[in-house]
């Protein structure tokens, strides 16, 4: 049995929700992730599921050139994704890893960090991992984290993270 990797899809801004969708209704086994919000407008606050990769989902196809220019002529489709000249791909584990990650608690308690300061992951997902603070809001801390050989920022409740020992 073949395993199929994830490739990555690039969108139109704002069309990641719809483009997956599209795709989910044609057959297509997509993944757009996404984590809820509280948006304030004007006149009212609304819970909001916001794609975390903006403008970007994963599709889990074979390699055949009739599905993916179908997926290509999908209204909101830009192009696949590449990578040094071969499509970009994602492994099942790094998917698993980003839905486990979304999936963690929303429980915090108000800390201060400043930064640039380098901070312990403790718990979660990332536990282990090092990373540096860009900034906070009230109740979490953001920061970019080297993993999967790029660098991500990652928005953490600031209990789970704790000043490096030196």
């Amino acid at each position: 049995m073949i395993t199929l990797a994830w490739n990555v899809l690039y969108t139109k801004t704002r069309n990641e929700k719809k483009v997956f969708e599209r795709l989910t209704n044609i057959g297509v086994d997509a993944y757009c992730p996404c984590q809820r919000t509280l948006k304030q407008w004007s006149d009212r606050k609304k819970w909001v599921d916001e794609p975390v990769f903006k403008s970007y989902l994963f599709v889990k196809i074979p390699d055949s050139e009739s599905q993916k220019l179908e997926i290509l002529s999908t209204p909101g489709v830009v192009r696949f994704l590449y990578w040094l000249g071969q499509p970009a791909q994602v492994r099942q584990g790094e998917i698993d890893t980003i839905r486990s990650f979304l999936g963690e608690y929303q429980s915090v308690e108000s800390i201060s960090f400043d930064a640039g300061l380098k901070l312990n992951v403790k718990q979660g997902v990332l536990k282990g991992s090092e990373g540096v603070v860009l900034y906070q809001t009230k109740n979490e801390v953001v920061l970019r984290v080297e993993k999967l050989g790029m660098s991500l920022v990652a928005r953490l409740p600031k209990v789970s993270v704790e000043s490096l020992k030196l």
